[in-house]
């Protein structure tokens, strides 16, 4: 019974000082948010609103700004970086669909765009963008943007450069395992 009497007191009188007890009640919130604070995860959308996987093939310029989920029947998002097209519009489209953050870069090449990050008009060509200008830091950031569409969206194709002539992809359900398209 001492033993818990001395137990007891030692706890008071670490509690008498502010800071401890102010300490105290800081370990308290966290332990109470890390065990019973954490919000639902956010489900992906059902399946009915999902759009199947897009067939691969090749875009002209032209044909991907079609794609920037307001001009095409399905409402779909493409984006190409680098020359290879990336469908965004099931995991995307609240970042990149009508109304996201970052809507300027649906239909569109958004490699100087992701690599300088700017959404403003210089960032985005009209014509085959080599991207020569860019620094290494730039360069460095599209090499990751790149890489982190690659992990999460699907490749659907490549965007030609003017001239250029489409490549023939084998039939297939779309769902871009065939590889990535490089860039000449």
């Amino acid at each position: 019974m001492d033993r818990i009497k001395g137990y007891w007191n030692t706890i008071l009188s670490e509690l008498s000082s502010p800071l401890n007890l102010a300490l105290v009640g800081i370990c308290a919130f966290l332990t109470y948010k890390i065990f019973f604070g954490r919000s639902k995860p956010e489900l992906p959308p059902p399946k009915s609103n999902r759009l199947p996987k897009m067939k691969k093939r090749d875009f002209t310029r032209q044909e991907l700004a079609r794609y920037n989920g307001v001009d095409n029947d399905e409402k779909r998002i493409l984006i190409a970086i680098r020359g290879t097209v990336f469908d965004v519009s099931n995991r995307g489209r609240d970042f990149y669909g009508p109304g996201g953050p970052y809507e300027d870069l649906a239909g569109r090449d958004a490699s100087r765009a992701l690599a300088t990050f700017s959404l403003n008009k210089d960032a985005f060509k009209d014509e085959v963008d080599d991207l020569s200008d860019l620094d290494s830091f730039q360069v460095e950031s599209l090499d990751n943007w790149e890489q982190q569409f690659k992990e999460k969206y699907d490749t659907v194709g490549k965007l030609l450069k003017p001239g250029e002539q489409p490549t023939e992809y084998p039939d297939s359900d779309g769902d871009g395992a065939e590889g990535h398209a490089k860039n000449n």
